[in-house]
């Protein structure tokens, strides 16, 4: 055999070598039909009693102790295989469009992995949550705590840092049974919800992955958004729900938020307002069109002092006296003094609240931290101590207002 020939061969050897790891298939495989596909997560608070039923599943009465933690309830919300609808379909919203499209199914268990093996137990399918977009929890189990939560949506790849987490007003698996009419999956509805919210300026872009990443500072804590579902199976955001140390520590009003998101500089702004002039029922509603913000820290007394700058622009939207005139430049200004004055307020009484509960949603103690970096590591250092200090920082609102229109009426 010639050496070209040798050559030639070895080449030929080499390739189908190279080749061989591509022809053989998809060894790992795992069809959508046999997975369960999980839309949306909530999680309830149980009652004790709920573990004398509980199958002895991920522990057992000698080897593996029972965790020495409060009963939850975690349902899931299952897409049907070749239920979703992928464009505008026939069948339309309402419960008839729900039941055909997920499948709902809850059990109790001492932790939320606890659970879910629970469920896997009684699911043919392995649970997959690729696909996850929402995760409810209850007022009543946020209180309790977040950490276990957090610590298994945290670990798990599969999960979305795009995904919302969201707190209930109520049982979280009212959510999970909703039957809108707006939309066929009930998960996707509240998802929808919350992201119409934010391109409408009336929640802060903050997916869970956000939260995180928040509640993990030294100098801020985590909010979520507050929820309730209403009668007509419709979500309202009904304010922040705002943490310390993964406890939930309260709620704020719904025009709280435009504060916070005023305070952050945030946009688009999306709220409107009532401002009150000086006349006995002169009143217009205003709407803030945009806003900026600025943080200032500066050292007084060896204390930190932060000044907050807020720059808003708004529209006039509706006189609710007719007889108040908005023609001249006198007026305008009135308006513009008026919505300084009203909004200042409604940012120092929630610093103020928040400062009341040693909680920095705001994040200041962030800003503190990168632009004192000496007096951070001098006198604060850690977040319980920062939790602490902001109760009694002395924090500045300062407020300027443009009002740019004043629609299509002339006065």
């Amino acid at each position: 055999m010639s050496g070209d020939l040798r050559v030639r061969l070895f080449k030929l050897h080499l390739l189908l070598a190279l080749l061989l790891p591509l022809l053989t298939g998809c060894w790992d495989r795992l069809e959508i039909e046999e997975r369960a596909v999980v839309l949306g997560v909530s999680v309830d608070t149980a009652p004790q009693e709920a573990a004398r039923k509980e199958d002895e599943i991920t522990h057992t009465a000698e080897g593996f102790p029972v965790p020495a933690t409060d009963m939850i309830r975690v349902t899931l919300q299952i897409a049907l295989p070749g239920k979703i609808p992928l464009g505008p379909g026939e069948n339309g919203g309402g419960s008839r469009g729900s039941e055909q499209t997920v499948w709902v199914i809850g059990t109790e268990g001492h932790t939320l992995d606890d659970a879910i093996m629970n469920l896997q137990q009684q699911i043919s399918g392995r649970i997959f949550f690729g696909h996850l977009r929402v995760i409810v929890v209850s007022e009543d189990a946020a209180r309790r705590g977040m950490q276990n939560i957090n610590d298994y949506f945290h670990r798990n790849p599969e999960v979305r840092r795009m995904a919302w987490m969201m707190i209930s007003k109520g049982r979280a698996e009212r959510l999970m049974r909703a039957s809108p009419e707006l939309e066929r999956v009930p998960a996707l509805y509240l998802l929808s919800t919350m992201d119409n919210a934010v391109k409408l300026g009336k929640f802060p872009e903050n997916y869970v992955g956000m939260y995180w990443s928040n509640a993990a500072k030294k100098g801020q804590e985590g909010f979520l958004p507050y929820i309730e579902l209403k009668s007509q199976q419709n979500i309202e955001v009904k304010g922040i729900a705002y943490f310390k140390n993964d406890k939930l520590q309260g709620t704020t009003k719904p025009f709280q938020m435009a504060a916070y998101m005023s305070i952050k500089g945030m946009n688009p702004a999306g709220y409107r307002g009532v401002v009150k002039l000086s006349g006995k029922s002169d009143a217009v509603m205003v709407y803030a069109t945009s806003r900026r913000s600025t943080f200032k820290v500066t050292m007084e007394g060896g204390e930190a002092r932060i000044k907050v700058s807020i720059f808003t622009e708004i529209n006039l939207e509706e006189k609710l006296n007719e007889q108040f005139s908005v023609v001249d430049s006198a007026a305008l200004e009135q308006i513009e003094e008026h919505n300084r004055s009203s909004l200042r307020n409604e940012a120092e009484n929630l610093i103020r609240e928040m400062q009341a509960q040693g909680t920095d949603i705001f994040g200041f103690g962030e800003y503190i931290r990168a632009k004192k970096p000496a007096y951070w590591n001098a006198r604060i250092g850690t977040k319980e101590k920062w939790q602490q200090a902001f109760k009694d920082v002395r924090i500045e609102v300062e407020v300027n207002s443009k009002l740019r229109r004043i629609g299509m009426k002339a006065q």
